[in-house]
């Protein structure tokens, strides 16, 4: 290659000045911005089991899957998670396909979705499940750094009593709060 050719712009190629950057700023990655708020819960999982631990897992989705999620047309209460041939697999999380999908993909709301994490992590998840009786169960799907996450949680299913005595807490706290609103209210 000459040294006339290398040197030459792309004609094609528009100059973008770069805006001005503080030099004393540091530079933030995209990881290191911090998770936002929750795109869809699943409320239903910490009334139904008992939280033991949480983990943090990439999913594998489709472009019509990413627009619909941003939409908000995603539904995570019956999804659970299924581990199979060392790989995790997110089954029943509800993606519902906005109607300007492209017309030369087929949408299926209900598919199977592989979740991404360490192989060490998946093995250590593995032994808890097969041994003592836990499961895996989606709790929220959110944003980091750029891409969609989801938090799956390490749980035990309750018992009858368990959510019973889960209600009679969230009702007293329900009643406590009316209370103290009606008191402080009250006062001239």
């Amino acid at each position: 290659m000459s040294a006339t050719k290398a040197t030459r712009k792309d004609p094609h190629k528009v100059a973008r000045p770069e805006a001005p950057r503080d030099k004393d700023a540091p530079k933030v990655a995209a990881k290191d911005l911090p998770a936002s708020a929750p795109v869809a819960e699943n409320r239903r999982a910490r009334y139904d089991y008992h939280i033991e631990e949480r983990y943090e897992a990439g999913m594998v989705l489709a472009g019509w899957e990413i627009k619909a999620i941003r939409a908000g047309q995603v539904q995570l209460t019956d999804g659970y998670v299924v581990i199979k041939d060392g790989e995790l697999y997110l089954i029943g999380c509800r993606i519902n396909a906005l109607r300007s999908a492209s017309t030369h993909v087929s949408p299926e709301a209900d598919r199977t979705k592989k979740l991404l994490m360490h192989k060490t992590e998946i093995r250590r998840l593995v032994g808890k499940v097969e041994q003592k009786g836990f499961t895996l169960v989606p709790l929220n799907l959110h944003y980091k750094g750029g891409r969609i996450k989801v938090d799956i949680a390490l749980a035990k299913g309750k018992a009858e009593h368990d959510k019973r005595d889960t209600e009679k807490k969230r009702d007293w706290e329900r009643e406590k709060g009316q209370l103290m609103r009606h008191k402080v209210s009250s006062k001239p």
